[in-house]
């Protein structure tokens, strides 16, 4: 079995090939990921990780849908900035919002939770699908954003060690806002369900 932790108090594997690795593991093995690469007060991994499936996501948003605001008539410019300020700024600040949310929820729930660094690793690592949340293909969108909520029920889950239903709780919060929001899943997955007449 791959080990992804060389030091329990230390966190994953560092560098591009870490990175590339990481993605695939929590797409096709979640809970052995999340056991294995989540440890206490070394969020930078997860943080990075999320930033750049962020940094993929938005680029393409930009070239392919276009979805961006263009200030003073300067294109080029306006989508760098509106890149570098998702990345950069809003990515790092919904993680540990979604987290605290998540830590709120699970308060009374168990006293012998995991930490807040623990889930913003869990959440970060979760965006894993959302690297495809802006392609020009509506039925991507939403599946990415749809697994990206799955996984992150996964990683709560696991890193916290509680029930399904208590996992559902603690998960539905956060999940709305990174992946409902931030990845904006409450729009792709409405207009998907409104063109099959479900909504």
């Amino acid at each position: 079995m791959t080990q992804w932790i060389e030091d329990p108090s230390g966190g994953r594997d560092r560098g591009p090939a870490a990175l590339v690795r990481a993605w695939a593991e929590v797409m096709v093995r979640p809970s052995r990921f999340f056991e294995n690469a989540v440890a206490p007060g070394d969020q930078a991994p997860g943080l990075v990780f999320a930033m750049l499936v962020v940094l993929v996501e938005e680029t393409v948003r930009v070239v392919a849908l276009g979805d961006y605001p263009v200030v003073a008539d300067q294109p080029t410019i306006s989508a760098v900035l509106w890149i570098g300020v998702m990345v950069l700024l809003i990515t790092p600040a919904m993680l540990h919002l979604a987290a605290a949310i998540a830590t709120v929820v699970l308060v009374p729930m168990t006293p012998d939770r995991a930490g807040v660094s623990e889930t913003v690793q869990v959440l970060g690592y979760a965006s894993a699908p959302c690297l495809f949340a802006a392609v020009p293909v509506l039925q991507v969108r939403a599946a990415a954003v749809v697994y990206g909520a799955v996984l992150a029920y996964v990683g709560i889950g696991r890193i916290h060690r509680i029930p399904p239903l208590r996992t559902v709780l603690a998960t539905a919060a956060p999940a709305y806002v990174v992946f409902g929001y931030g990845f904006r899943g409450i729009e792709s997955v409405g207009r998907l369900l409104a063109k099959w007449y479900i909504i």
